[in-house]
């Protein structure tokens, strides 16, 4: 998703739950627990997307700074520009269930 938004001209940014002491992001700029971070190139040095953390350093109101938010803290990435990306469920947080009462329509058939 960091590759569309990037070959697309767009800024990518990401939600994170600052719920927990393992997510190390700039406190001050946090807001109801969560926090959103420019992770374009131009603003962040070093990214790291692993299948872990996400980390990389920053400026935030000048003072550089090492962010590290473990993935699963991770609730969304979306372009700036647009509102277009991939929201994650939070942990603990099921994805919705399929309505039996509708027919599912991801399976393949074949029509003559």
């Amino acid at each position: 998703m960091y590759e569309w938004i990037i070959d697309n001209g767009m800024t990518p940014h990401i939600l994170a739950d600052t719920g927990s002491e393992q997510v190390q992001v700039p406190r001050q700029f946090e807001e109801n627990g969560k926090i959103v971070l420019n992770i374009g190139p131009i603003a962040v040095q070093s990214l790291d997307l692993g299948s872990e953390v996400v980390s990389f350093d920053a400026r935030f109101s000048g003072t550089a700074m090492s962010v590290v938010i473990p993935v699963e803290h991770v609730l969304a990435i979306y372009a700036r520009e647009n509102g277009h990306g991939m929201a994650f469920p939070e942990e603990g947080e099921l994805p919705p269930a399929t309505d039996p009462a509708k027919p599912d329509r991801t399976r393949l058939r074949i029509v003559k």
